[in-house]
């Protein structure tokens, strides 16, 4: 049978989504193209007229873009959403929804759309809420992983590890890392990790890491394995999240998983680790100590967590049949 093509709508690159473009080109023709705002307009009409449907990758702009073109074309269109689109913290601005002339667009656009996938299944209550609709087109399917690239770690060190690639104030205190400084103060004993954020950066915040923690610079897939087989602990401590994929490699690797309560990182944690609220600072240094304290066996669970709920067998199956449905 002939492969259908697929028109692939993303505002840039990265590894989860250069892992749905391969598993996609198992049974289609794929053409990604990195684009975004209404420059895409012409991009997107020309693309459109020679595919078989439409793939944004996260809802903004171009997405609703991308739905209006479909229509007139008569091309199915499919939308996944995974964080900052549906998303709406003022606290930190961030999330398009605080955006007013973006939700009107994104009002009208996600509603027509003819399939929305989300990372977690709390995204969906979100949509609804936000999109002002019944959310009858939203479905849940997480991202998957390979876990025999993300190999459970043998040697374990005492070592609190965070991973929350940074490049503004903003995605800083989205993923909590001003929340892991404060735990860390109350945790002399304890040394922390954290790989993705820059000094200057937590200076322009305000911030400065004690002595117990280490900044790293972002790094390959890789090297940044070896770190979640070393590290007994992981944590997660971010104000807004879909899926994450770092918490969840980590977990593949052993790490003990220590999150807060807020979109899919319970999703992912289960009864493997410890969920506390946003913000609480005592309640997340407590739950660090009682992870590091944890005995080994519980690093084997987090592991199984993985491989029984977000293998990526189910983001291949799940991403075919949603196409399947729409064509």
């Amino acid at each position: 049978m002939k492969k259908k093509k697929i028109f692939l709508l993303a505002p840039f690159s990265s590894t989860f989504i250069d892992l749905d473009i391969q598993i996609l080109s198992e049974f289609a023709i794929v053409k990604p193209v990195i684009t975004a705002g209404f420059k895409a307009i012409p991009i997107i009409f020309w693309n459109a007229l020679f595919c078989d449907m439409i793939l944004c990758w996260f809802g903004s702009v171009y997405s609703v873009i991308a739905v209006f073109i479909a229509k007139i074309l008569h091309k199915p269109v499919m939308i996944i959403l995974a964080g900052v689109d549906a998303a709406a913290l003022p606290e930190i601005n961030y999330g398009i929804w605080l955006s007013p002339w973006k939700s009107i667009l994104l009002r009208y656009g996600l509603p027509r759309a003819d399939k929305i996938l989300v990372v977690a299944p709390s995204m969906k209550e979100k949509i609804k809420y936000f999109a002002h609709y019944d959310g009858a087109n939203i479905e849940y399917l997480p991202f998957g992983f390979d876990t025999d690239f993300w190999a459970m770690g043998r040697d374990k060190e005492k070592t609190v590890l965070t991973v929350g690639h940074s490049d503004s104030i903003t995605r800083l205190k989205k993923k909590g890392i001003d929340y892991l400084i404060q735990a860390a103060e109350k945790l002399p004993e304890i040394q922390f990790l954290v790989i993705g954020i820059e000094d200057k950066l937590l200076n322009k915040a305000g911030m400065q890491a004690p002595q117990n923690v280490k900044l790293l610079s972002a790094m390959p897939q890789e090297e940044l394995r070896a770190y979640y087989q070393k590290s007994a602990v992981f944590c997660q401590p971010s104000r807004s999240e879909g899926l994450p994929n770092t918490l969840c490699e980590a977990m593949a690797c052993g790490c003990i998983p220590v999150g807060t309560d807020v979109d899919g990182i319970p999703t992912a944690i289960g009864d493997t680790g410890f969920v506390v609220p946003p913000g609480d600072i005592d309640a997340l240094a407590k739950a660090l100590k009682k992870a590091i304290s944890a005995d080994s066996s519980q690093a084997y669970q987090t592991r199984k967590r993985i491989i029984r709920e977000f293998p990526l067998k189910r983001r291949t199956d799940g991403l075919k049949k949603a196409i399947e449905d729409i064509l």
